[in-house]
């Protein structure tokens, strides 16, 4: 396993410090909520570090990965934040705070491409041509290091497609069309979990 990639189980060390932009990242059984259960969270600091939680999933406790999550002073970069979201508030019991999303980001800086994909983004901002092989994979059970690759590349770039989603954002006049988008994401998992799940906006 690369030194970079850690792996915890149930929890984050109660001494472990990360800084307050951090970029994370879930993965689950499958995309239905009540059916399909959060088996990792991956956590990155934005130093090519990835830290992934795999829960015992007969409880879920995790307080110190929980106690990050609501924490207003700490960003968290997501991509497709409204799947994790959803996920974590179900099975963590957890409000998740202080958000910021590289996919609403990207539908609204890069209006010149119709392609919002981590791995499309990754190309892009990075230029590294990440695998998605074991995107669906079952991450159920014992992780195979390829397997714990892909979930560090699902983090560890995150920080620097933000910020250069960022730029073209401000330049284009957009940024506070993002924020406000943001400011609503909360309210689109809520409707998520109460299975509305069409657009309440349309006719």
């Amino acid at each position: 396993m690369n030194n970079n990639i850690k792996l915890h189980k149930n929890d984050l060390p109660d001494d472990l410090k990360l800084g307050n932009v951090l970029a994370i990242d879930g993965e689950f059984m499958g995309l239905n909520v009540r059916r399909d259960p959060l088996c990792l969270i991956q956590v990155s600091s934005g130093n090519s570090d990835a830290h992934i939680v795999q829960f015992d999933r007969k409880n879920y406790n995790a307080p110190n990965l929980a106690k990050l999550l609501e924490d207003v002073s700490i960003t968290k970069i997501f991509h497709y934040g409204r799947a994790d979201l959803a996920h974590i508030k179900y099975y963590l019991k957890t409000d998740t705070n202080n958000i910021l999303d590289t996919k609403i980001a990207s539908k609204l800086a890069r209006s010149y491409s119709d392609s919002h994909s981590l791995k499309t983004l990754i190309k892009e901002f990075a230029n590294v041509d990440v695998s998605k092989q074991f995107q669906s994979s079952d991450f159920g059970g014992e992780l195979s290091p390829a397997q714990l690759k892909y979930c560090a590349n699902d983090v560890i770039y995150l920080h620097k497609i933000h910020e250069e989603l960022n730029k073209i954002l401000e330049r284009e006049n957009r940024i506070k069309l993002y924020q406000d988008c943001l400011k609503f994401l909360k309210t689109r998992v809520d409707l998520d979990l109460a299975l509305f799940k069409d657009d309440i906006w349309s006719h």
